[in-house]
C-alpha cells in the first residue's frame, strides 16, 4: 500500500518548518535582544557531546555490556527511572558546565566590553542546544521516514533495506504504510514542546549559575527527568501517545507564553537603555 501524496507532502512541510524554526527564531530576536552566536554554538556542541556521545555510550553500557543491568532494565519501572535520569544527568551536567564557563567568561568582560550576563544569553544557548536536539533527534529521523515513504511508493523499499532481517523490514514497512497527515502534526507538537523545554531549562540554569547557586544543577536534573517521564512511559506502552502529547502541550504552552513575556521585557529594557 503506497503512502498518500498528501501525507508525504504534510511530512515534508512539517520537517522543513521544524528544521527552520530554531534558525528563524534566532535571526528574528538576534538584534532586539543583542544575541551572541557563541552561546548558541556552545549549546550545539554540548548537545552533540553529552547527549549524542556520552548519553548514548552510557545507554549502550547499560543495555549491552553488562548483562545484569540489562536484565534489570527489562522491568518497565526500572527502565523508565534509569532512562529519564540518564537523560537528565547527561544533558544538565553539560548545560551546567557550559553555563559556568560562559558566566565566568562574560563576567570578566562585562565591565570592559559591555558583554551581557542577562537572560538573552540563556535564550541563545537554549536555541543552540534545543535546535541541535530538534535536528539530531527530530529532523534527521523524519527525513529518514520521508525517504522510506518515497521508496515504498516507488516499490524499492525492500531492495533498499535488503540487508535487514525480514522481521525488521516488515516492521519498517508497516510503520511506513501507517503514516498519516496527523503524524506531521504530532511531530510539530513534540519537537516544538522539546524546544520550549530546552529554552526554559537554559533560563533556569543560567539564573542559578548567575546567582551562584549549587542547588540549580540537581533541580535542573530533576526537572528534565520529570519532563522525560511521559515519553518513557509511552515507550513501555504504559501511556497512550495522545495522552503524552496532551501533557506536553499543557506544559509547553504556558511555559512558552512566560518565556515570550520574559524576553519581550528584556528587549524593551535594552531598547530603553540604548535610547537613554
Amino acid at each position: 500500500m503506497p503512502v498518500a501524496p498528501f501525507t508525504l507532502a504534510c511530512l515534508i512541510v512539517a520537517t522543513l518548518f521544524m528544521a527552520a524554526l530554531p534558525i528563524v527564531l534566532y535571526l528574528r530576536v538576534r538584534k532586539p535582544l543583542g544575541l551572541d552566536r557563541r552561546p548558541a554554538i556552545l549549546g550545539i556542541g554540548v548537545f552533540a557531546l553529552f547527549a549524542m556521545l556520552i548519553e548514548r555510550g552510557l545507554n549502550d553500557l547499560l543495555l549491552r555490556v553488562n548483562p545484569t543491568l540489562a536484565g534489570w532494565l527489562t522491568h518497565p519501572t526500572v527502565f523508565v527511572i534509569v532512562g529519564v535520569l540518564s537523560i537528565g544527568i547527561c544533558q544538565e551536567v553539560g548545560r551546567f558546565l557550559a553555563m559556568r564557563w560562559l558566566f565566568a567568561r562574560r563576567s570578566a568582560k562585562e565591565s570592559a566590553t559591555g558583554a551581557s550576563t542577562r537572560d538573552p544569553v540563556a535564550l541563545a544557548y537554549g536555541l543552540g542546544q534545543g535546535g541541535a536536539e530538534l535536528w539530531f533527534t527530530g529532523v534527521l529521523v523524519q527525513v529518514q521516514w520521508i525517504v522510506f515513504a518515497w521508496l515504498e511508493n516507488e516499490g524499492k523499499l525492500g531492495n533498499a533495506l535488503s540487508g535487514l532481517p525480514i522481521d525488521a523490514l516488515m516492521r519498517i514497512h508497516l510503520l511506513v504504510v501507517s503514516l498519516t497527515p496527523a503524524a506531521a502534526g504530532v511531530f510539530i507538537l513534540e519537537r516544538g514542546a522539546a524546544l520550549v523545554f530546552q529554552i526554559g531549562l537554559s533560563v533556569l540554569m543560567w539564573r542559578g549559575v548567575r546567582a551562584g547557586s549549587v542547588a540549580v544543577l540537581p533541580l535542573a536534573i530533576a526537572a528534565h527527568a520529570l519532563l522525560e517521564v511521559p515519553a518513557a512511559l509511552s515507550q513501555t506502552q504504559a501511556l497512550p501517545l495522545v495522552v503524552v502529547d496532551t501533557i506536553y502541550v499543557l506544559i509547553a504552552v504556558p511555559l512558552a507564553i512566560g518565556l515570550i513575556r520574559l524576553f519581550r521585557r528584556e528587549a524593551q529594557t535594552m531598547s530603553a537603555a540604548q535610547v537613554g
